[in-house]
């Protein structure tokens, strides 16, 4: 059983796997260490989160565990009631679906409420799928946006597109995007058919997994490459 400080305890960001591969192949001892010691959890998807909990300390009674979920489904008003145990001197810890807590991930609305009561936020170190493609892009590390998902809407994804590629080329600025995974093929289409012949693109899938696959060329390159991104995770980055 996890017993309490006479202080505050503090907000843990606890990395996860980017697949379903051994934790421990990608994350440091200290995040299982972590792990043990910890019963107060954040999750964005309690299942996943519990399965990640049990790979990892398989001696962690799973009925001790008091979890709370964050998604786009929680009121914004039900949050700051996630870290009372912090409060209470017990630590807590936040559990992205993949990858690092608060990164293209709704923890980063806890992390500022933990700020604002003045409870100690601790990062762990993990695979970030963002930090990594750009990494091994070759594009600029130094000047670089993540923009999130693109417009669904074809003529807003296109206007989208130029304009990412203009301020890629006006300031030297590496752009970094995402889509839900069964569309990546058609973004992938659209990108090769809008970009300009010589901007760079990498596409950057499974970033940690077997069937990992990271490659930077030019649109025009991409125009006869065959690749198969249906339901792989996946980071898009263009400099032109």
């Amino acid at each position: 059983m996890v017993t309490k400080t006479s202080d505050k305890g503090k907000l843990y960001l606890i990395p996860v796997t980017l697949g379903d591969n051994e934790p421990l192949e990608v994350l440091p001892i200290s995040i299982k260490k972590t792990v043990e010691r910890i019963d107060h959890y954040i999750v964005e998807n309690e299942k996943s989160a519990r399965r990640f909990i049990k790979k990892i300390s398989s001696g962690k009674v799973q009925s001790a565990l008091k979890v709370s979920v964050l998604n786009k489904f929680t009121e914004i008003q039900e949050i700051p009631s996630f870290l009372t145990p912090c409060s209470q001197g017990y630590d807590v810890g936040i559990i992205s679906e993949a990858g690092c807590p608060g990164i293209a991930d709704p923890g980063s609305d806890v992390v500022q409420i933990a700020h604002e009561k003045g409870i100690q936020v601790v990062p762990l170190v993990g695979p970030s799928s963002i930090t990594l493609a750009l990494m091994a892009s070759g594009m600029n590390g130094q000047n670089f946006a993540f923009n999130g998902y693109l417009p669904i809407d074809a003529t807003e994804k296109k206007a989208v597109i130029k304009r990412l590629e203009k301020i890629s080329k006006d300031i030297n600025q590496s752009q970094l995007f995402i889509e839900t995974p069964y569309r990546n093929d058609k973004l992938l289409a659209e990108l090769i058919k809008v970009l300009h012949p010589n901007t760079r693109l990498c596409v950057a899938c499974d970033i940690t997994l077997p069937t990992e696959y990271i490659l930077t060329q030019t649109a025009a390159a991409w125009k006869k490459t065959k690749l198969e991104l249906h339901k792989r995770p996946a980071i898009f980055i263009l400099q032109a």
